[in-house]
């Protein structure tokens, strides 16, 4: 066991414990959460506005506090932004996240000090002591960790208020680790110009010991497809021979699995995946073979599961069922709907898998087609077919009076498959046995699904040119209508660029 690697076990050691402990009994845990969220919010004008000093249980909170979008919510987070004092959380709020979608406007998701201390780095720390656990002879922490992070460095708006990508807040907020232990360097972390910093990246970083890597998998496989170019090498694991972490989120890993196996065929190589989001940093795998999540029940947040008929809190949630997630926490967010749906696999203790987002879904014939049922299937026909899928979209194509609806796939493969009526086949008959709505309507409304292969690049194109590249940016996967696809179509178009080629 190297030097760094004693440090590492000896600091995470109590807060390994201390997981344990707190996993143990997580309705206890939230239970304290909520408790000193109150004690913290009554002291703020939402807080003074739902009387929250004499909520004493949590049926009680969840009778009188009122749920929140974003639109319904943003009165109180520009008001922060302005400077005041007090308004949803204690003292001032310095800290915002910049967080879009790809065309719809700016969101600003406020960051406060206790949030970051107890929610977003809680986190990080957090994933560090369960890989120490998971692999004790692990090398990650013996070199340094890549993050490519967003394009949008931190910047001042108005008298008071700083914005950026989540990214760039935490480094500004992080700047004692940056030198030890993380790459690039903050400099070239926080260029704007997303291309100049790829660039950058590789000049820097080609040259360390990089051991790890962190984001989104999407983001990375661009970024490691451009270190292998400018390196001329075949694998990253001749350009780092000590690579062996990736810890993920953002999107689903599933559809890049099979070509980071490709680009790092290294058997000591884990992937751990993690769900952090500019709202909070909610769960950790604690299997680097599983999508699947440890719920982190002490990080500041309360929790709450929308099923469609009611709101319960974690002791009510069931296998199985998908959730709208609604949070709680110290970054100043009350009853908040952050957009996501959630399952859980187990109860015991509380795992969790993303769903996939509320507006990301398809039933405009009935379908019901989820996230998770997309991205299944996607790998099936990968697999069976040899292929790597980069970027992907699906929206329907309406009925007519000649012709049944349809989903249009437009993807963007890595490689392409070896025989694409093939993939077409199993994608669709992967999607019958996920999904009893579809493979019901399969059989009346909806005809065989529509694929459209799109060159390499089309869909950072599209993004750059919406001025969307990197951090908290990303594909949407499925929309129930033709709102991205149209735009997408319409880019290829203007590009000239060829499809089904």
């Amino acid at each position: 066991m190297s030097f760094r690697q004693k440090i590492i076990h000896a600091i995470f050691s109590p807060r390994r414990a201390e997981l344990h402990r707190v996993l143990a009994d997580p309705l206890t845990t939230q239970q304290k959460q909520l408790q000193w969220l109150l004690e913290r919010g009554s002291r703020t004008e939402i807080g003074r506005q739902f009387d929250m000093r004499s909520i004493k249980s949590i049926e009680q909170f969840m009778a009188r506090v009122e749920t929140f979008d974003y639109d319904a919510y943003s009165q109180y987070i520009d008001r922060a932004r302005r400077g005041e004092h007090d308004v949803i959380w204690n003292g001032e709020v310095k800290w915002f996240a910049r967080s879009s979608g790809t065309t719809d406007r700016s969101k600003y998701i406020p960051v406060t000090s206790d949030g970051l201390l107890r929610s977003h780095t809680r986190g990080t720390r957090d994933v560090a002591a369960i890989v120490s656990s998971l692999f004790p002879d692990t090398r990650a922490y013996d070199g340094k960790l890549l993050t490519l992070g967003g394009s949008r460095r931190v910047e001042r708006e108005g008298e008071r208020a700083l914005t950026g990508d989540l990214s760039a807040i935490l480094i500004e907020n992080t700047r004692s680790v940056n030198g030890w232990f993380r790459t690039p360097s903050r400099d070239v972390a926080l260029i704007a110009d997303f291309n100049e910093k790829v660039e950058a990246i590789c000049r820097q970083t080609t040259k360390q010991n990089v051991t790890c890597f962190a984001g989104v998998p999407s983001w990375n496989l661009m970024l490691m497809q451009k270190v292998l170019e400018y390196t001329g090498k075949e694998s990253l694991c001749e350009v780092w021979p000590n690579l062996e972490l990736f810890v993920h989120g953002g999107v689903g890993f599933a559809p890049y699995a099979e070509h980071y196996k490709r680009i790092i065929p290294s058997e000591r190589m884990r992937y751990i995946n993690t769900y952090n989001a500019s709202e909070g940093f909610f769960s950790i795998a604690d299997d680097s073979e599983q999508e699947d999540m440890l719920l982190m029940v002490d990080y500041g947040t309360f929790y709450e599961f929308d099923n469609g008929h009611e709101i319960i809190p974690l002791e009510g949630v069931k296998v199985g069922e998908v959730y709208e997630l609604i949070i709680t926490s110290c970054n100043g967010l009350w009853r908040y709907r952050i957009g996501d749906t959630v399952t859980f696999t187990s109860t015991k203790p509380y795992r969790i898998k993303i769903a996939g987002r509320t507006k990301q879904f398809i039933n405009v014939f009935g379908e019901e087609l989820m996230v998770t049922n997309a991205e299944q299937a996607l790998s099936y026909a990968c697999r069976e077919t040899d292929a790597d899928v980069s970027e992907y979209t699906v929206a329907p194509v309406y009925m007519t009076n000649q012709e049944k609806g349809r989903h249009q796939w437009i993807i963007e493969f890595a490689k392409k498959p070896n025989n694409l009526t093939r993939f077409t086949e199993l994608l669709d008959m992967e999607l019958q046995h996920l999904n009893s709505d579809y493979e019901a309507k399969r059989h009346s409304t909806l005809s065989v699904p529509q694929i459209d292969v799109v060159e390499k690049g089309t869909f950072f194109g599209w993004l750059a040119a919406q001025g969307k590249l990197g951090g908290q940016n990303k594909v949407p996967r499925l929309a129930n209508n033709r709102q991205y696809a149209d735009s997408l179509v319409a880019y290829i178009a203007d590009k000239g660029c060829d499809s089904n080629k």
